[in-house]
């Protein structure tokens, strides 16, 4: 017997889940790796280059949960397939957009694809990974977090040279996702079975455990917290270190999207180490690790050279990218019955809190400029601390 099959784990499903959220997340990256050519192109100002992912990131929020919980109830295994269809309309109309109000339509539109296909999206990792969550989640994140750091390098090699209509062609991508979710839809039956096998041995002559009201309570909004402290940290990169590199190294865009690059597929390593190391040290340990790892580099951060900022930038990722993988578990722990309605809020959260994040964030480069932003940023990890109120709770995988 394999590994994988004593573990429950299903192996191909979450390769491709993984791909599928790689194809998912590139498209959506397209979005801030074109706003250089935006900006020039529109005259826009930095604050409107904050509503731009305000409008994205809250198309994507608000639809999250509630979808994760309608699917609580009536498992949808295709509808990621609907939402990669929305994906689809929001690229080809933003590569045609010719006003400020028709990007954020087409963005709105990328916004709502993401918003359907993460909740179900979710509930299959969770059932492909058995025994094995943070392996699952950690493989799960690294398509993402990939995705999320090809949107840049497409910009450098494609949209710089080839324009705004080039957009229209990545939505090949979208019909390639479309494809591999069809068929990981007709999987979701099967896999569906064998993790409640798997639970249901798992807990043979043991009492299902149920944590009190108050528990849930304290333990969803600290893990909140920290979603919002580490994503407004990460938007400060994903909406302006380009911006941060030209205006206070002199780069040109490609290069500057190729640095972006390299910061944002560090999060891959990232997300994968920490779901890894959660499966045999607990969450809470590697929540605490990405909490307290991050803060002296993100304090001298601000006044490092060009080839330090690089190393710094690529360290501080993959430290705090490790904690994801545990937050999401963390809370699946807490409400096992309710995978759709955490995956909808969590990665709806990632969405709302980095769109008003990058919104605060533009208004205040407008004001005061991009470097003073990344010196106020500096601080954020502190707010992590907040993980002290954090409950224990049985880590079922450790055990």
């Amino acid at each position: 017997m394999t590994i994988a099959r004593a573990s429950g784990t299903h192996l191909p499903i979450l390769l491709a889940l993984g791909a599928t959220h790689l194809l998912n997340d590139m498209m959506q990256s397209l979005i801030p790796a074109a706003y250089p050519l935006l900006k020039d192109a529109y005259a826009l100002d930095f604050a409107q280059i904050g509503f731009i992912t305000l409008t994205f990131q809250v198309a994507g929020a608000l639809l999250q949960p509630v979808i994760g919980m309608v699917t609580d109830k009536h498992p949808a295994p295709y509808s990621p397939v609907a939402g990669m269809m929305f994906t689809l309309s929001g690229l080809v109309c933003l590569s045609l957009a010719g006003s400020y109000p028709m990007i954020l339509a087409s963005v709105a539109l990328i916004g709502i694809g993401s918003s359907i296909f993460h909740p179900e999206a979710t509930r299959m990792a969770r059932y492909a990974a058995g025994a094995r969550q943070g392996l699952a989640q950690g493989i799960f994140q690294v398509g993402g977090q990939t995705g999320a750091a090809l949107g840049p390098v497409a910009a450098a090699l494609i949209l710089v040279p080839w324009g705004q209509p080039s957009l229209a062609g990545f939505a090949f991508f979208a019909l390639m996702a479309m494809l591999l979710l069809t068929w990981i839809g007709s999987k979701q039956r099967t896999i569906a079975a064998s993790f409640a096998a798997l639970r249901a041995s798992a807990a043979k002559g043991r009492p299902p455990v149920r944590h009190a009201p108050r528990t849930i309570l304290i333990s969803m909004t600290v893990l909140t917290f920290l979603m919002f402290t580490k994503n407004l940290y990460g938007e400060s990169f994903r909406s302006f270190y380009t911006f941060y590199l030209i205006e206070k190294f002199g780069l040109s865009i490609p290069s500057a999207q190729l640095m972006l690059f390299v910061f944002l597929i560090s999060a891959a390593v990232g997300v994968l180490v920490g779901g890894i190391l959660g499966d045999r040290i607990g969450r809470q340990r590697i929540i605490w690790f990405s909490i307290l790892g991050p803060l002296p580099l993100t304090l001298i951060l601000p006044f490092a050279d060009l080839f330090w900022t690089g190393v710094l930038t690529v360290l501080i990722n993959i430290v705090m990218a490790s904690a994801f993988a545990a937050i999401l578990i963390f809370a699946m722990d807490l409400l096992p019955d309710r995978i759709g309605l955490i995956g909808g809020l969590f990665y709806g959260l990632n969405f709302g809190l980095g769109g008003i994040a990058a919104a605060l964030l533009g208004i205040a480069a407008d004001s005061y400029g991009v470097e003073a932003v990344y010196r106020l940023c500096a601080i954020l990890p502190l707010a992590g601390l907040a993980a002290w109120f954090l409950p224990r709770i049985d880590d079922p995988n450790r055990a």
